[in-house]
């Protein structure tokens, strides 16, 4: 029995750049597939299980963050919790040969990187439910969408349209970069403004110690000897004419 082809389309994690992820979407759509794109910043476990309620055939990933080697062993684990590890997990982004390879020993279908065409992306799912399900339960490719620029490549090149999306995708990320070291920049010369003013403050201000006060002068001796002399000097002259103006008593006889 023919039918069409489910797909979940995923953006786990923080990556904020689903342009690809609609670009194969819409691609996906075209070859007669019916895909379930579920937005950004999701968590492994909302898109196992929204593969289990769509009832999906393939969960396929699109991670540009870098964390692919934790995300796609992470769906994939929940995947087989939750009974559905017989569906392909499939995905792509960028991600290095290495980790490819890493992914492809665990288990992980096919992943595509930048530049991937989508005709391979087709075939690739489109193979992959051939061999599960057999070749009589494909069904026939719908001709192509009647536009000037189609989603779905030909040949071995890519779409126009995938090629335009990686390219907004990397100047998104170039200009990203910039801002994030005009940032940093900016917050080390702040660091280095606060710097000296911070460890002054700290620092507790030194008190000058008070200098010992110096002990009066004393007087010299004889300078004293002579300021007392002039003092009574008056007083000694006051008496000798008060004694010589007094009368003489006369002596009894």
């Amino acid at each position: 029995m023919q039918r069409k082809i489910r797909v979940l389309v995923g953006k786990p994690g923080l990556d904020g750049h689903d342009r690809g992820a609609k670009v194969v979407a819409a691609a996906l759509r075209d070859a007669g597939m019916e895909v379930i794109y579920t937005g950004l910043h999701q968590t492994p476990g909302q898109i196992v299980e929204a593969a289990v309620q769509e009832d999906v055939d393939v969960v396929a990933l699109s991670v540009l963050s870098g964390a692919h080697m934790t995300l796609f062993p992470e769906v994939q684990r929940l995947m087989n919790d939750a009974g559905i590890g017989d569906k392909l997990l499939t995905g792509g982004g960028i991600i290095p040969g290495d980790d490819v390879q890493a992914l492809l020993d665990q288990g992980i279908g096919r992943l595509f990187g930048p530049g991937s065409s989508t005709v391979d992306i087709v075939a690739y799912i489109r193979g992959w439910y051939s061999d599960k399900f057999g070749a009589d339960a494909l069904p026939p490719l719908p001709p192509p969408p009647a536009r000037p620029e189609p989603v779905v490549g030909s040949g071995d090149l890519p779409s126009p349209s995938f090629a335009r999306a990686i390219a907004a995708d990397d100047a998104h990320h170039a200009r990203a970069a910039r801002a994030a070291k005009k940032a940093k920049a900016k917050s080390a010369k702040k660091a280095v403004k606060k710097a000296p003013a911070k460890k002054a403050a700290a620092k507790p201000a030194k008190k000058k110690a008070a200098k010992p006060a110096k002990p009066a002068k004393k007087a010299a001796p004889k300078k004293a000897a002579k300021k007392a002399a002039k003092k009574a000097a008056p007083k000694k002259a006051a008496k000798k004419t008060a004694r010589k103006s007094a009368p003489k008593k006369k002596a009894r006889r």
